[in-house]
């Protein structure tokens, strides 16, 4: 544990921040998740719904600084591939 004020704060931005990094990986990670169940079994309209949240959660993960754009780019770029191709 550092002694120096400016340090302990520094480890307690650090602690904070991967917690709230954690969340929005989660989040991201649960609606692409979703976006899979819903093309394999669900409609095409339910299957466009969830598509359309998990690229809004990829969008918000870049914008938080905690994926780059050009990760979720292709994050969104492969998911829209297999919609369309789900047809």
């Amino acid at each position: 544990m550092p002694n120096i004020k400016s340090a302990i704060k520094r480890v307690e931005i650090a602690r904070k921040r991967t917690i709230r990094n954690a969340s929005i990986k989660s989040a991201v990670k649960t609606a692409i998740r979703k976006f899979e169940v819903a093309l394999k079994g669900e409609s095409r309209e339910v299957a466009e719904a969830t598509l359309r949240k998990a690229l809004v959660a990829l969008d918000k993960a870049v914008t938080k600084g905690v994926l780059h754009k050009n990760a979720a780019a292709r994050k969104k770029s492969r998911l829209t591939k297999r919609f369309n191709k789900a047809g």
